[in-house]
């Protein structure tokens, strides 16, 4: 399963966004630096109201939504690729995730500690995009110099791999993160193998008070710190930043879904910034679902974008994809705007596909296989 990491700077809310994804008090939120040494990991469920629509179709008994795992890990500071507050361990648990949720403080408190001493978003991200560069740069310098013995011995792997480590260094030096770097298909492959920090993709989670949350939501730019977050994230790695209060989805935790539907009706948003996050980062991680349903259950699976029929039936289970013969498919805004799989199939939307059929997101499946 693939994991998105919740990282930044101590006390901008990481922990306290961690158990609100996860709907748990796993991890502590406490007013100083490194209350969180070893990472908490949690289950997260993709918020998907299609299972709702398709149960009531099927007269499902239960609905099973997809997962995701979110890790909140230990806060970074500056001089953490040199082992300042823990850093080293801290990021050798960045390596292990495969995206990057980055939480950016943007409120004041005075009550609540900034390790840095005043509010700007903007150099909380380059404190920490720093240290993963720089994290970076020393692994790549020392992947060139062990892979030069081999070069000298005509070994074409290590010729390539330090071809690219030559193309990365300058970059770094630069100050920007491998992940902005143009690449070709040959070179991205191996850049797999290096395991890199900044190569990983990330996403920005907007920490705002509880007062400010309604008025960031509904109008991003109007929020100068936001603002500047969305402008930064967009221009310098061409990525996107959501809005949430960790303070108020950590209330929303206790609460029933109709009891937390009316508080956020309250405060003038209709959806929670966390249900927009944990799509966001399923998005980021390269993820999309397909969907079954029946009198049993209705149930989303995770597959990564791109994949073929047969490999998406082997999800559920390996007989699937092994005696794959064709799949039933129809779209679910096709499915749900006819009424019935009798009357897609009179207009033509429900169809049978084979074993090249890329799968779309919000495809509704039927298998038919023989082992």
């Amino acid at each position: 399963m693939l994991t998105a990491g919740i990282v930044g700077l101590p006390n901008v809310g990481k922990s306290t966004l961690f158990n609100a994804v996860t709907r748990t008090r796993k991890a502590e939120a406490a007013n100083y630096p490194f209350c969180t040494i070893e990472p908490n990991q949690g289950m997260v469920t993709v918020p998907d109201e299609r299972l709702q629509a398709l149960s009531k179709l099927s007269g499902s008994q239960k609905l099973i939504p997809a997962a995701i795992e979110f890790v909140d890990i230990a806060g970074l500071v500056k001089g953490a690729s040199k082992g300042e507050g823990l850093g080293n361990q801290f990021l050798s648990h960045i390596r292990e995730v495969d995206a990057i949720v980055h939480v950016v403080r943007c409120f004041e408190n005075s009550d609540i500690h900034h390790v840095e001493g005043s509010i700007d978003p903007i150099r909380d991200i380059e404190v920490i995009n720093t240290e993963l560069i720089l994290a970076d740069l020393e692994a790549v310098t020392r992947r060139k110099e062990r892979g030069e013995k081999k070069a000298k011995q005509n070994d074409k792997e290590a010729k390539a791999e330090i071809a690219l480590c030559e193309k990365l260094i300058p970059h770094f030096d630069d100050g920007r993160p491998a992940i902005t770097m143009d690449l070709s298909d040959d070179e991205k492959k191996i850049l797999k193998g290096f395991f890199l920090l900044s190569a990983k993709p990330c996403i920005y989670a907007c920490n705002v008070s509880e007062s400010e949350l309604a008025s960031a939501t509904n109008d991003p730019d109007n929020h100068a710190l936001v603002s500047k977050v969305r402008a930064y994230a967009a221009q310098a790695y061409g990525t996107s930043a959501v809005v949430i209060s960790a303070n108020i989805e950590s209330e929303l935790t206790d609460l029933d879904a109709e009891e937390a539907a009316e508080y956020l009706k309250d405060l003038g948003v209709s959806d929670s910034g966390v249900s927009r996050l944990i799509k966001s980062v399923y998005d980021l991680l390269g993820l999309q679902t397909y969907l079954t349903t029946g009198e049993k259950e209705t149930r989303a699976w995770t597959i990564t974008k791109g994949t073929k029929a047969p490999q998406a039936a082997g999800v559920i289970h390996g007989d699937f994809e092994r005696g794959f013969i064709a799949a039933q498919i129809v779209h679910f805004d096709d499915l749900i705007a006819y009424g019935s799989e009798a009357k897609a199939r009179e207009v033509g939307k429900l169809r049978i596909e084979g074993k090249e059929y890329v799968m779309k997101d919000g495809d509704v499946v039927e298998w038919r296989f023989n082992v």
